[in-house]
């Protein structure tokens, strides 16, 4: 661990980099309503590594995410995330290590069957307090219990399908960066491409606002996703990430991740 400290502008996007919501389509960001069924399970696993520059410095992570959901039900899923990263400050001589702020949610598919053209979902997210509030300070996670409800619209269409998600949380920061502490909304969507049986392709866009401390930090993304699926249970997935946010000076991140999901009963 390194002896430097996060710097206060870049906390709350850096945050949500180490800290994402649980994927349940690798390696979008915007959601889908699919369940694991009565006795499913899935697990996935990534890397993914961001650049994020600003004012001419770049700093750079890279993370090592991982969900485990279970369905407890055909509609409803338990999951928990956690993930590993390496951060390296432009401004610091070394980098600092460890794992990002662990997570507990559910997601409650409340319209429609997996066979409907129309369904909705509701997804609550618990982010829990990391160790220290050195760990918080090094970026690595939220020093006090945050929280997340994203509504999720799915809705097939003659090429394949259409994601929407809407999203308001709260996220808490303690210690050095009190006045950080923000309340955090997200509208996004991604038409999803069934090229074949085996490929889909994905556009993923969106936007990311943070209120707090009298001022509002809008964040613009865009996504292009592959995802090949050999089996039925087996998905690998590529994607490439651009963002930017309206500040001044301006923060602009450019990403790259790669994952597997692999479900099993």
């Amino acid at each position: 661990m390194s002896n430097h400290r996060l710097r206060p502008a870049l906390l709350p996007s850096l945050l949500a980099i180490v800290s994402p919501p649980a994927l349940a389509l690798q390696p979008l960001i915007t959601d889908d309503t699919g369940t694991q069924g009565s006795g499913g399970n899935q697990i996935e696993l990534a890397y993914s590594g961001f650049r994020q520059k600003m004012s001419g410095s770049t700093d750079r992570l890279d993370s090592l995410p991982f969900t485990y959901t279970r369905g407890v039900s055909e509609t409803l899923d338990l999951f928990v995330s956690a993930s590993y990263g390496r951060l390296r400050l432009s401004s610091a001589d070394q980098a600092a290590y460890g794992v990002g702020t662990p997570s507990l949610g559910a997601k409650w598919r409340f319209y429609g069957t997996e066979e409907s053209d129309t369904r909705m979902a509701l997804k609550p997210e618990i982010f829990f307090p990391i160790n220290g509030s050195s760990r918080e300070e090094d970026g690595f996670g939220t020093g006090k219990i945050s929280g997340n409800l994203t509504f999720i619209l799915e809705q097939r269409v003659p090429f394949g399908s259409v994601l929407f998600n809407a999203g308001l949380g709260r996220s808490r920061i303690h210690g050095a960066f009190d006045d950080s502490d923000a309340t955090v909304s997200r509208l996004s969507i991604a038409p999803i491409w069934e090229v074949s049986e085996e490929w889909k392709l994905a556009l993923d866009m969106g936007q990311r606002f943070a209120r707090g401390s009298g001022t509002t930090v809008i964040e613009k993304y865009a996504e292009f996703g592959a995802i090949y699926s050999p089996g039925k249970d087996l998905d690998l997935a590529l994607g490439i990430i651009g963002s930017s946010d309206n500040q001044n000076p301006r923060t602009t991140t450019q990403a790259a991740t790669v994952g597997v999901t692999w479900r099993f009963q």
